[in-house]
């Protein structure tokens, strides 16, 4: 009797078959690529539109690469390869592109879809991983995603040969994007809700504490009569201006407990002779995704907003952001 192979065995085996699998396929890449990206942008530039279209698991994948295209400025629709012949054509129209998926390039539903599609000035890319197929031969481009072998034990279930299907589809919509000169302005004005849109669309502005939130001290102020406006501000730290209210440090709760232990007249000097000068800080209109890098990089908890005029406005607090859900 054979002995059973573990679960985890058998899942670092199907990783590696789909690992060697992409390898293949990117070995495999050539012009055509190219010509598919420009199709593409040519497309979009007329203002056509791509068309999605495969049968079972290339299908599913289809409909992910078109939302992919979608989501990133390339308009894609899908076209269902069986509901077509029966009206969905009417999606149809001169000058679009068509994305046709079909790993053995000979499904049934998918072949007998081309005759119909080409009485439409449409141009056709196939990905498939049979380049002298049916599909293959009928289309102006071909992009080639064929796999050694599938992750199944049989090798019958699409598995390596799909995601080679998926990961070509992002590739493509990634090239498009960059040749198109697609933004993130553009990314956001397109995704403002969820996880995405906040990262996107938040400013500093819109996140940071203000007013009575916002500690801010002359530097000329004792760390006595400071410490009582970091404690009604409720922070950890307090923006230093000098005389016509521009940043010029910052005086930490930290700054306090490592001076306190050595300086026993330290609660009656000014701010200026304890205060950290230089202090990283952000401007008001930065990305709010900006300030979580600042976090990140500079291992600080609190980050001093300014304006354009050097004026500390806020306070960005490491503990609000899980709140607000950048993270």
């Amino acid at each position: 009797m054979l002995a059973r192979v573990s679960h985890l065995t058998r899942a670092r085996e199907v990783f590696d078959i789909e690992l060697a699998a992409l390898k293949h396929v990117r070995g495999q890449l050539d012009a055509a690529f190219d010509r598919a990206v420009e199709l593409v942008v040519e497309t979009l530039a007329r203002r056509g539109k791509l068309l999605v279209c495969g049968i079972g698991k290339s299908g599913t994948i289809g409909r992910k690469i078109a939302a992919t295209l979608t989501s990133t400025g390339a308009p894609a629709v899908v076209l269902d390869s069986v509901d077509a012949v029966h009206g969905d054509l009417g999606l149809v129209n001169d000058g679009d592109a068509v994305l046709a998926l079909s790993y053995s390039g000979e499904s049934e539903e998918l072949v007998n879809l081309l005759p119909a599609l080409k009485r439409f000035a449409v141009r056709i890319i196939a990905i498939t991983g049979a380049p002298k197929s049916t599909l293959a031969r009928h289309s102006d481009v071909v992009l080639n995603v064929r796999v050694p072998r599938e992750a199944c034990p049989f090798n019958l279930a699409p598995t390596a040969s799909t995601t080679a299907m998926l990961v070509m589809g992002d590739a493509l919509a990634m090239a498009v994007l960059q040749a198109r000169g697609f933004t993130q302005k553009d990314f956001a004005r397109l995704h403002p809700a969820g996880a995405i849109g906040r990262t996107m669309l938040l400013r500093v502005r819109d996140i940071m504490r203000t007013g009575a939130r916002n500690a801010v001290a002359e530097q000329s102020l004792t760390v006595r009569d400071a410490l009582l406006v970091m404690t009604r501000a409720r922070s950890g730290s307090l923006s230093v201006v000098n005389a016509r209210g521009k940043l010029v440090g910052v005086f930490t709760d930290g700054d306090f407990r490592r001076h306190i232990s050595r300086d026993e007249h330290l609660l009656s000097r000014p701010l200026r002779s304890v205060m950290t000068r230089h202090p990283v800080c952000i401007r008001d209109t930065a990305l709010a995704v900006e300030a979580l890098k600042v976090f990140n990089e500079r291992n600080i908890d609190d980050l001093i907003v300014i304006n354009h005029k050097r004026e500390p406005v806020g306070l960005v607090d490491s503990q609000d952001l899980p709140k607000l859900k950048i993270m």
